[in-house]
């Protein structure tokens, strides 16, 4: 029997068809991303076009929802959240947000992010555990913009907390929020700029892959080299590339710091946390325990010190205070570092401050 002639005919009108759809989806979204009264630049150098202010946002990390929080948008535009908002005392509502990862750093459930139907993800943009382009590939191309911010290095934290106020119309609570930002560092830098060079103590931190390997340290380009300089102290590894770096440990005692700090966002520490297990104090008798290090300044005078991972983010400013008090004991005696966490707490996250924040 003859095949009908129409049959070839029908089934080249529907490819013909689904490929003239699919070039008009793909022409809206590249018309979507291209204009709009409203345009930010994440730190990707990104430029992102919005007509309003996004309705639907998926956040991989805490540190953006603390901004958020920051700047008094509404947590309802939140529609999906990664597992690290598994706190329901501090984010009691989000904590019940639709899961799209295990946490910033894991894979993505492709799945559960397409059923929240965000306009926007927002996640870390320069985060070596994080791969942003390929993201940016994938999601982009179904209509979700990927807005790359990182809230955890001192030299960025306000452009991108600019770029967060910029597309949710919050300019003013940001302005607001700078002039806190001033007042902090003022009442710290008013008191640790007149000192020379040499009364600034020598500080080497340690980033938490140091537990599970030789010395790795905070360099140049983290958040932390500013936050220990404008707290009177020098980063003796602040002129190594990256942000953080494997040392010999030869290096460490040759530089013989005065004060030894640990990046404990690893630790059981900060809100809601207390070391029940007692890791700090075993991290910190490990090493004492390295070779030599009995003889370097920091662990012959007990100033080794582990800070919960608050202190890495966007409350950095506020947590500035704190590190100026345990480096310079003597400068600040006078301030009450613990009360400035306290506020920020309060005012921004509207509960009270519990969990061990600081480790010596």
């Amino acid at each position: 029997m003859a095949k009908s002639p129409l049959i070839p005919i029908f089934l080249f009108s529907v490819v013909f068809l689904s490929a003239i759809g699919a070039w008009q989806f793909s022409s809206t979204i590249s018309d979507t991303n291209q204009s709009g009264s409203i345009s930010v630049v994440d730190s990707n150098g990104k430029e992102h076009f919005f007509d309003e202010p996004p309705n639907r946002v998926v956040l991989t990390n805490t540190y953006a929802a603390s901004v958020m929080r920051m700047l008094g948008i509404n947590n309802s535009v939140i529609v999906g959240v990664s597992g690290d908002f598994y706190d329901e005392t501090l984010w009691p509502e989000l904590s019940r947000r639709e899961i799209v990862q295990q946490s910033a750093h894991s894979e993505i459930d492709f799945e559960a992010l397409l059923d929240s139907r965000p306009d926007v993800y927002i996640v870390f943009a320069t985060n070596g555990m994080v791969d942003t382009n390929s993201i940016r590939e994938k999601l982009e191309p179904v209509g979700i913009r990927v807005l790359a911010l990182d809230f955890y290095k001192y030299d960025t934290l306000r452009i991108e907390i600019g770029v967060m106020a910029e597309l949710f119309g919050k300019q003013s609570e940001a302005e607001d929020l700078f002039s806190e930002f001033d007042s902090i560092e003022n009442m710290v830098t008013s008191r640790t700029s007149q000192l020379t060079e040499s009364e600034r103590p020598i500080v080497v931190m340690e980033h938490h892959a140091s537990l599970t390997r030789d010395p790795v340290v905070l360099t140049g380009t983290s958040q932390w080299t500013d936050m220990i300089y404008k707290s009177g102290a020098i980063n003796q590894f602040a002129d190594l590339p990256g942000h953080t770096t494997h040392v010999d440990m030869e290096a460490i005692l040759d530089a013989n710091p005065d004060v030894l700090m640990f990046d404990g966002i690893v630790f059981d520490i900060g809100f809601n946390s207390f070391d029940d297990g007692g890791k700090c104090d075993t991290h910190l008798e490990f090493i004492r325990g390295r070779p030599g290090f009995e003889d370097i300044n920091a662990v012959k005078d007990d100033r080794m010190v582990i800070m919960s991972g608050e202190f890495a983010g966007p409350m950095m400013i506020h947590g500035l205070p704190t590190l100026a008090k345990i480096i310079h004991p003597e400068i600040f005696s006078d301030i009450d570092a613990d009360s400035i966490l306290d506020e920020y707490f309060s005012k921004y996250h509207g509960i009270e401050r519990r969990g061990k924040f600081v480790c010596t």
